[in-house]
């Protein structure tokens, strides 16, 4: 494991490892999450582990602290897509594409053809005999008709892992103080829908929880609502994928992992129930998915995404991926690639209210 670039305190490092997931969900959680860090010798009380999460928030050594909201089981749907941009024209179409309030995400990236990836989030299509995917082929079609430019929409067929976990140097190194089965018991629902009153809780908690010793009761009073049901909500979001996990967002920049390497793969249909979840359990394999291939153009049907502090150590674990692919099938140079981001070009959150408000009911 590597040293991160912030100066950080033991406590700040038994925090970034033990509670990536798995904090308690109760009225006041900071108290015993404070007692899994003594547990592993990290002398820290309630009061003081919030002030210290709020410190590092204010820092940008967290991205946020609370819940993860899973956007896809919320509503609506999201695709990464591809593109060609001519070097000529490149700031001028990711202008244009950054331009589309659809566009969460783009990034520049090195292949020889397609240089610019961008997600693309939209709600539910007004049309109720259409979904999420007829609307993001018709954003789709709008940015073509504004750049001149095909794109490659490539939808996530299957889910292997998400997870980005980014672990330090000090306390609890192996990651994650599970503290989610403090609190109520709760059953997941049946319905794919949200109520009203759980859209708003959505909306609220997409950002972040307020970091007090009372998070969930804060929640309640800004939306007016019961605090144990906020808690109740809470956990049952996480039982039904809504939620998919609540802790401490690290901010993985900031820890010094500027390198991500995705890495594509043209894996033999017949193999891609074994390796899918093998590639899937390398704890520096971020996202891991099955994307369609498009003939002629983009013959990769698996994406793996690593990341690294430096570009040496993103190789070494890229080469820890090709070993494991060895041992399911013959991997020829030609059947895999890495395109290394070069450049973000937009960064914004997943339009979550749009998307809640779309599957509301």
């Amino acid at each position: 494991m590597q040293e991160v670039d912030a100066d950080l305190t033991a406590l700040d490092r038994g925090i970034i490892n033990a509670f990536q997931g798995g904090f308690p969900v109760i009225e006041r959680p900071f108290e015993p999450a404070a007692a899994a860090l003594r547990e592993h010798g990290v002398d820290v009380t309630g009061p003081e582990l919030c002030e210290r999460v709020r410190e590092l928030d204010e820092e940008g050594i967290l991205s946020r602290f609370g819940a993860l909201v899973n956007a896809e089981e919320i509503g609506g749907a999201a695709s990464l897509v591809a593109m060609h941009a001519p070097e000529d024209r490149y700031d001028e179409i990711a202008e244009t594409v950054n331009g589309f309030s659809a566009v969460a995400h783009n990034y520049e990236r090195e292949h020889p053809h397609l240089n610019m990836w961008f997600v693309v989030s939209v709600a539910d299509h007004p049309d109720p005999d259409k979904d999420g995917a007829d609307r993001v082929d018709e954003v789709l079609s709008e940015i073509e008709v504004a750049t001149g430019q095909e794109t490659y929409n490539l939808p996530k067929v299957r889910e292997f892992h998400v997870g980005a976990k980014f672990l330090v140097d000090g306390p609890v190194p192996e990651g994650e103080v599970d503290r989610s089965d403090l609190g109520p018991a709760v059953s997941p629902s049946d319905r794919s829908t949200l109520t009203p009153d759980e859209r708003d809780l959505v909306v609220e908690i997409q950002g972040g929880l307020p970091i007090t010793e009372t998070p969930y009761a804060d929640v309640a009073a800004a939306i007016g609502a019961d605090t144990d049901w906020v808690i109740e909500t809470i956990k049952r979001f996480n039982a039904e994928g809504k939620v998919r996990r609540v802790g401490v967002i690290p901010n993985h920049y900031a820890l010094g992992y500027t390198e991500n390497g995705m890495t594509v793969w043209d894996v033999p249909e017949d193999a891609l129930d074994e390796v899918g979840p093998a590639v899937a359990g390398l704890d520096f394999v971020t996202h891991c998915y099955q994307r369609p291939r498009h003939e002629g153009v983009w013959e990769y049907n698996f994406f793996a995404m690593t990341h690294g502090r430096t570009e040496a150590e993103s190789e070494r674990r890229i080469a820890e991926v090709k070993e494991l692919m060895d041992e399911y099938w013959e991997v020829d140079e030609s059947d895999w690639d890495t395109l290394f981001s070069t450049r973000i070009l937009k960064k914004t959150g997943i339009r979550i209210a749009d998307r809640a408000d779309s599957n509301t009911a």
